[in-house]
């Protein structure tokens, strides 16, 4: 068995770095960071397993021999077999779910018992009201370590792990590690509230200087105390908007599964961006009634989405570009042809259209309010948002905004640490691996 500085056993609390990449070569970059920075235990990511198999975990045995080394299994069935093949490869600690049967945990603890290999219980997925009685079951079985695991899907909805860990605190005895969107910031609340072992994954390997990132992370989990960080922060409902603006409508487009931006739309108001929910108006070509009308109805922050066809004459322009900003709306969307684009563009009003035309239709009062609306195969309907910036517009159901709100940040955090990656000389291919992960 290496020597250990901080082991299996502790001493608590300890740094935990989740190495969830599909590349063996990048992950061990961020290891030497995170090590440098203070880390403790380096864990074998399950994408890093699936990808690299066991490998992974020789080579890291191999590069840091006085770390712990912990193999995010995720053992279900098999506990024998994959805790024995984990061990050999020169793992400390093992991963099994608490959702797998007790038979299999057992095989797990056993064989742990045999090969010196610590068992760790992950209680990703169980149920909140039975979360507390299955720890304690799992813990009767033997288990070392118990695991609290906010799915990274949740964490989109804008949960976190704290609950579970209060709960989990008062459930059992045994050292408590926690994973799930931990930060410097909120670090120091879950070993306030009773975790042994943080767990870090994207704080980590999204942070274009992990080895401050972990610095700071040891820091929070030493002293009890928050330490600000700019990463891993997810919004709720109040903060949608403020969210959307800090990412970009690629960012959200490549969360969405590559969603297109609405087809034939363009900004006319460049580096003006905005993001609201959506005042809808639909209205014949040229007709501007109704799309000066909502105007008025709009609350500041909305943005005004107006069907008028597709086509000219233009249906919103200077005067009506004044009034929506006196009504402070977060921008305009002209399915339509629109004029006076360098008024919009001098007082902050962004706008976006299919096109532009210097003739005005006239006010003959046809169409609707507060329908839902249809600009080129999109729905959109009031109270969805928008969100516009120089590539275009994107349309952000209601039902999933603060989900994609949060995904398009992830996105865009992820993106970060590629382009940091590329400034020490790589080319974008290189670091990605791309030819390796070609489709078979």
């Amino acid at each position: 068995m290496p020597n250990i500085k901080r082991g299996v056993d502790g001493p608590f609390p300890v740094l935990q770095v989740a190495l969830d990449f599909i590349d063996l070569d990048r992950a061990v970059n961020l290891a030497n960071e995170a090590v440098a920075g203070g880390a403790d235990w380096l864990e074998v990511g399950t994408p890093l397993l699936k990808s690299e198999g066991l490998e992974a975990v020789r080579k890291l045995r191999l590069l840091f021999p006085s770390h712990v080394i912990v193999a995010d299994l995720k053992t279900m069935d098999a506990g024998r077999v994959e805790f024995e093949a984990a061990a050999k490869a020169g793992a400390n600690i093992a991963v099994a779910l608490a959702a797998a049967a007790d038979s299999t945990i057992l095989q797990c603890v056993e064989t742990g018992h045999k090969y010196g290999l610590k068992t760790y219980c992950d209680t990703i997925n169980i149920p909140s009201a039975e979360l507390a009685k299955r720890a304690a079951e799992v813990e009767k079985l033997g288990v070392d370590i118990i695991g609290v695991h906010l799915p990274v899907d949740e964490q989109m909805l804008g949960l976190d792990a704290l609950s579970r860990v209060t709960a989990l605190r008062r459930a059992v005895e045994l050292p408590l590690a926690v994973a799930g969107g931990v930060t410097s910031d909120t670090a120091a609340r879950m070993i306030n509230a009773g975790a042994s072992i943080v767990i870090v994954g994207g704080a980590l390997y999204k942070a274009t200087d992990a080895q401050h990132a972990a610095a700071a992370i040891r820091e929070a989990i030493d002293t009890g105390k928050r330490v600000s960080s700019a990463l891993g922060k997810r919004t709720g409902a109040a903060g949608i908007a403020e969210t959307l603006l800090k990412t970009s409508t690629s960012n959200l487009s490549d969360a969405m599964h590559h969603k297109p931006c609405l087809r034939g739309i363009s900004c006319r108001t460049p580096g003006l961006r905005m993001a609201g929910k959506a005042v809808t108006v639909r209205s014949a070509p040229g007709d501007w009634n109704k799309v000066v009308q909502a105007i008025d109805v709009a609350k500041p922050g909305e943005v005004l989405v107006a069907d008028c066809g597709g086509v000219p004459p233009a249906v919103f322009g200077e005067l009506a570009a004044q009034s929506a900003k006196n009504q402070k709306l977060a921008g305009v969307v002209i399915f339509g042809a629109i004029r006076d684009s360098d008024v919009s563009t001098r007082i902050g009003l962004p706008i976006f259209s299919s096109t532009v035309s210097s003739d005005a239709g006239d006010p003959k009062g046809f169409g609707e309010i507060g329908t839902e609306v249809n600009i080129n195969g999109q729905s959109i309907r009031p109270g969805d948002w928008l969100f516009g910036d120089d590539d275009g517009v994107m349309v952000l159901p209601k039902e999933v905004a603060i989900e994609y709100a949060n995904r398009a940040v992830d996105v865009m955090e992820n993106e970060q640490r590629l382009s940091a990656e590329i400034l020490t000389g790589k080319t974008f291919s290189e670091v990605i691996n791309l030819k390796k992960w070609e489709k078979r």
